[in-house]
């Protein structure tokens, strides 16, 4: 049983870290994506 908590746990974490990752990332994709846009109309 402790075993099963154990893997169970791991996967929950492993679940919320890649989900944590990815938004980070798309996040990161707007900000950049955002400075750029930013950028073109300042320089127009």
């Amino acid at each position: 049983m402790l075993i099963k908590k154990i893997v169970s746990s791991l996967l929950i974490l492993g679940c919320l870290a890649a989900a944590g990752c990815t938004n980070t990332v798309r996040g990161a994709g707007e900000d950049i994506s955002a400075a750029g846009d930013a950028v073109q109309r300042s320089t127009k």
